[in-house]
């Protein structure tokens, strides 16, 4: 599998096109609803992603232990991570500040944006599977259920410790791989959402240090639950992505009406609880987004269609 990406991606403008699109799951996992790995579905590479990550095995540990560094990285797709990640950290760091201006700014036409590009991977994700039974439409019903209510769920208040640092960043990782659940809204209900947001803007290096240690402690660790679930049970895996993703929509939906409110510890008012609302009048900024959300869905519908390859084989292992 691993010598199949390699020769997949060889040439110099196969790694540039990479690290655009793990721009792109970077720019989708800094804002809080949005999954990175729903991006990665729909630009062809969630299953080159999966088998990527999980080729650092024991394996390639005990090569390492034993000061083999070239046989090691020589049993591990390093390239394609690198650029992938590359492109992802490239994109919160330099898109932080805006992300965070849009966010109080302009939230309605950032959601919309989204709102129409995950929109349209819900029939892309469900054409996956050939023939919907019985169990898999139950599946599908029941993981939306639980991501409805997930995704409503009031953020907790946490603590600043290395230890809860580390715990964030495996969490988060684990549910920013998996198309329909956000890591950054996970971070939201862990209470350290705008924390790590600061501590990138801040450059404190410490607390970003932890956090990434905790990620790839999680990422290793959940990808091979997820490739052996898709290995093991394919279509019934696909049929509960994609109700995730459908309950996950409630989260970005645009239009918000904001019910409760702390004042967190930087001094600022922040919302903890919001309700979906409908717009009170169709105006300019109504149309403005519904021609935002337009456009995300058929943009989702077109980076689909030029991706290279299936979304997910039914022979992923």
């Amino acid at each position: 599998m691993i010598d199949q990406i390699k020769s997949k991606y060889h040439h110099r403008k196969d790694y540039v096109m990479l690290v655009f699109k793990g721009f792109g799951m970077g720019m989708a996992n800094a804002i809080p609803g949005i999954s990175g790995g729903t991006i990665a579905f729909l630009l062809g590479i969630y299953e080159d992603l999966i088998n990527s990550i999980k080729s650092f095995d024991l394996k390639f540990v005990r090569l390492l232990c034993c000061l083999k560094f070239r046989e090691a990285f020589s049993t591990v797709a390093w390239q394609f991570l690198g650029a992938i990640f590359f492109g992802i950290a490239t994109a919160i760091i330099v898109l932080s500040k805006m992300i965070s201006w849009l966010l109080v700014n302009q939230p309605v036409l950032i959601y919309s944006f989204f709102f129409g590009l995950i929109l349209a991977t819900v029939p892309i994700i469900a054409g996956i599977i050939k023939r919907w039974t019985f169990p898999k439409i139950l599946a599908a019903i029941l993981s939306a259920c639980g991501a409805y209510f997930f995704v409503g769920l009031t953020p907790l208040v946490t603590p600043e410790a290395a230890w809860f640092l580390f715990l964030c960043g495996a969490i988060a990782i684990s549910t920013m791989i998996l198309p329909g659940l956000s890591g950054a809204f996970v971070l939201v209900l862990l209470g350290k959402y705008q924390f790590i947001l600061d501590a990138v803007n801040n450059r404190d290096l410490f607390s970003l240090g932890i956090l990434l240690l905790g990620v790839g402690v999680g990422i290793v660790s959940f990808v091979h639950v997820l490739s052996w679930l898709f290995n093991k049970y394919h279509d019934l895996t696909v049929a509960i992505i994609t109700g995730i993703i459908v309950g996950s929509l409630r989260k970005i939906w645009p239009w918000k009406e904001i019910t409760e409110t702390i004042i967190a510890g930087h001094g600022k008012s922040v919302a903890i609880a919001e309700m979906n609302i409908f717009p009170s009048q169709l105006n300019g900024d109504v149309f403005a987004a519904l021609a935002i959300m337009a456009v995300g869905f058929i943009l989702a519908i077109l980076l689909n269609s030029s991706s290279d390859g299936k979304l997910l084989s039914q022979n992923n292992s």
